[in-house]
Order: C-alpha cells, then structure tokens, then sequence
C-alpha cells in the first residue's frame, strides 16, 4: 500500500506562474499525493488562480492567510497543515518531474533509516543558463552523524548545485518537530540539522528544476524581514546557532569534537572568499579605466 505524498507549496504573489507548478505536481505517477498551497496574502491574482486550479482536482488544498506571515512561517504553515507521511516543498516557481513522488518515496519504503532523500536538481540563473552537477559521495548515507554533519559542512561551501536538502523528500513526523529560526542562511541551518537528524538517501537522475536567482544579502534579509545589522554578522551568527545545536544532538564526544571543528572550518573557509572577493573588487576599483 502506498503512502500519502504531500507536496507542500508556499506561494506569494505568483499568478503569473503558479499554474505550471501546480501542473507538474499534478502529473506526478504517484498519485496518492496532496498539495498544500498556503497563499501568503497575495495582492495579485493569485488567489483566484489557485482557488480555480483546487477546483480541478480534489487533491489541492488551498489555504490563504490574511496577512503576510513571513517567508518561514509560509513554509513551515504548508508542512504543520500537511497530512502525508512523507513531504517535500516546492517554490513557487519550480518544477518537477512525473517520477519524483514514485521514486523518492520507494527510497524512503526500502531504508527506514532515512529521514530524507535529495534528488538531482537542474538550476536555471537569471542569466538563462541551466546548470547541473552530479552527487556521488555516499557520506550523507552514513550512520555517522559526525560523518553526515562533516560532509554537509563542505557542501555548504561547495555551492548548491549537487544537493539541495530542503526539497528532499523528507518524513514529514521527524522534520516537523526540528525548530527553526528566522535568520540569513536559516536553511542551511536546517541543513546542518537535517543531517545530524539521520542518514540521507540520493537519486543521482535530475528530478526536480529551480530557477535560482542571484539575490543580494540585502533582499534576501528585507525578504526574511532580518535585522540590517545580522547582514554583516550572518556567518558568525550561523555558526554560533549551528554549534549550539551540534552541542545538543547527542552526538559522543569525539564526534562533537568533530563535527565543531567541520562547523569552524566553513566558518574560515567562507569568510576567506569573502575576503577574496572584496579583495578583488577593490582592486577593480583602484585600476584605472583605459
């Protein structure tokens, strides 16, 4: 017998391309499958976009807040309101492939180890260039949490490209009782969390396609509605919430000596690019034009 997938889907003023994901979630093969939309007090059309495509298929539950009650929240309404039990996100201007729901839950069916299982992902920048990269480690399946939290560490200063845990299929039970905080950079947080949680599993074949736009520290924080001044503290903030988690995990002593000292080196290792990168544009700067 199948479980009940849930898509969950927080959305804000996307009428204008709400429609094609709900279409590729709609086309999913595995078809005991719900989608919790939570409209995040929309001022466009969405709402009459979202009401109509419920009306299409009995499966879509359409939910708008009277207000806007924040980009976490959103998320973490459309999982809280969720009834499957397994459960992805979807934004609101992705998409997915037919075989995502049938093959990331036959993933979760076989390993009940597992509390999520990431898939290829195709990204597509502002610039229209899509890109890709394949995941081929198997540490993240590891019953090690030091060894899942180590290699998290260098993927989060690796880039996205290879795993995105936030749209894993996750069991829905576990994932829901982790906290999360509104913060810059609270997903990679989540993250970190996630991977001392338990093993990962992967689908290495392209699933699911993002757009990724390259947005400035500054909107992300007017987005998260995040104090000016944590924007220039963001990666020490991360790192003092994320050890402090690593501190309760339960994790022995070695492997919390481990994974501290994995969490100091992406510290390092993330503030020397960004040092690098000022470097850079300062020099651009001070070179005189020809």
């Amino acid at each position: 017998m199948s479980k009940l997938v849930s898509i969950g889907l927080p959305v804000r003023n996307a009428g204008s391309r709400v429609t094609e994901v709900v279409r590729s979630v709609m086309a999913q093969t595995h078809t005991d499958l719900e989608l919790v939309i939570s409209d995040n007090g929309s001022t466009d059309d969405t709402e009459d976009v979202c009401r109509t495509l419920a009306k299409e298929d009995d499966r879509i539950h359409y939910h708008r807040q009277p207000e806007n009650i924040g980009l976490l929240n959103n998320f973490r309404f459309v999982m809280g309101t969720a009834t499957g039990a397994y459960f992805r996100w979807i934004g609101d201007d992705d998409r997915v492939h037919p075989e995502l729901a049938a093959r990331t839950a036959a993933a979760l069916d076989d390993d009940p180890r597992l509390v999520l299982v990431t898939t290829g992902i195709s990204y597509e920048t502002d610039e229209g260039e899509v890109v890709t990269a394949p995941y081929e480690s198997t540490a993240l399946a590891s019953d090690d949490p030091a060894e899942r939290f180590i290699e998290l560490m260098r993927l989060l200063n690796g880039g996205h490209l290879m795993v995105d845990p936030l749209y894993g299929m996750m069991r829905r039970e576990i994932v829901a009782a982790i906290p999360r905080r509104n913060m810059l950079h609270e997903d990679e947080i989540f993250a970190g969390k996630l991977a001392l949680a338990g093993p990962w599993g992967h689908v290495s074949d392209v699933l699911a396609h993002r757009n990724w736009p390259d947005d400035s520290v500054g909107k992300l924080g007017r987005m998260l509605e995040v104090p000016a001044w944590q924007w220039r503290m963001r990666n020490a903030l991360q790192l003092r919430e994320t050890s402090a988690w690593v501190r309760q995990a339960g994790l022995d002593d070695d492997q919390r000596r481990q994974a501290l000292a994995a969490a100091r080196q992406w510290y390092l290792t993330r503030q020397w690019k960004i040092i690098r990168r000022r470097s850079v544009k300062l020099a651009r700067m001070a070179t005189p034009a020809r």
